[in-house]
């Protein structure tokens, strides 16, 4: 709670009056421009030089009022709510910094994605948390299986973070790229055309029936974004591998 109340303070959002959202969202694309390389976040470098101006962007986001929002198309929001949870995430590591794992925040496991730090009054009514923007309402409104492979949970083995902010008028191309970026990361997914068998990342199990609604199995979804020589994975075994939890940080994190 004393987070949440600096945080307002800090930002001075805690009583801000509506704002209309950029939905370029170039304040955001400024800040990953600069300290993000490779999907790897240099959280030293935001933390002496972008606080300011993260706190302007997140003060925008959580501003926005629910007229605007229902004029916006269903890219928009999406891309909207994808901004915000990775953006709050950079947000919420920053509070904690240096740190080797978002899972080192909160007593209990997976307590810094249930965590209510997030301001939404406009839009939500109160305080939020991550797990409420990306299971109450990105999956629960949009059905939108790719926004798996562009949320960003500060750990080396989710997808990468972009060095650009999803825009609604380029959403679909951000999330197939997103897609095919992460499916062909070996580190994260492979495909063992000899034993045929799919190595996937533990995002394909947690969130296996998104997928599976979109396309009916693992291997039908997966084989959209592959490349044309291993796309013909119907029938391939299926196996997940392990998740490295350890801080997306450029400098290497520490405890």
């Amino acid at each position: 709670m004393r987070l949440v109340i600096a945080f307002c303070l800090f930002t001075g959002i805690a009583h801000a009056a509506c704002t209309s959202v950029d939905q370029t969202h170039a304040q955001w694309s400024a800040i990953l421009g600069r300290w993000v390389r490779n999907g790897l976040v240099d959280y030293a470098g935001v933390q002496r030089e972008g606080q300011a101006r993260l706190a302007a962007y997140l003060s925008t986001l959580s501003s926005t009022c629910g007229a605007d929002y229902e004029r916006w198309t269903r890219a928009q929001r999406i891309a909207f709510w994808i901004n915000a949870y990775n953006a709050f995430t950079v947000r919420l590591i920053l509070d904690h910094y240096p740190i080797a794992s978002i899972r080192k925040i909160g007593w209990l496991p997976g307590a810094a994605f249930r965590e209510r730090f997030i301001p939404m009054e406009g839009l939500k009514g109160g305080t939020i948390s991550l797990d409420e923007i990306e299971n109450g309402t990105l999956r629960g409104d949009f059905r939108e299986p790719r926004i798996h492979f562009a949320l960003v949970c500060a750990s080396r083995s989710c997808p990468p973070l972009r060095d650009e902010a999803y825009r609604g008028a380029d959403l679909d191309r951000q999330l197939d790229d997103q897609a095919r970026i992460f499916l062909h990361d070996p580190a994260k997914n492979r495909v063992d055309v000899k034993t045929r068998t799919l190595y996937l990342s533990p995002i394909f199990k947690w969130f296996r029936g998104d997928f599976e609604d979109a396309a009916g199995s693992l291997p039908s979804y997966v084989a959209r974004y592959l490349d044309d020589d291993t796309v013909h994975v119907a029938g391939f075994a299926v196996e997940f591998l392990g998740y490295d939890w350890s801080l997306n940080d450029r400098e290497g994190g520490t405890s």
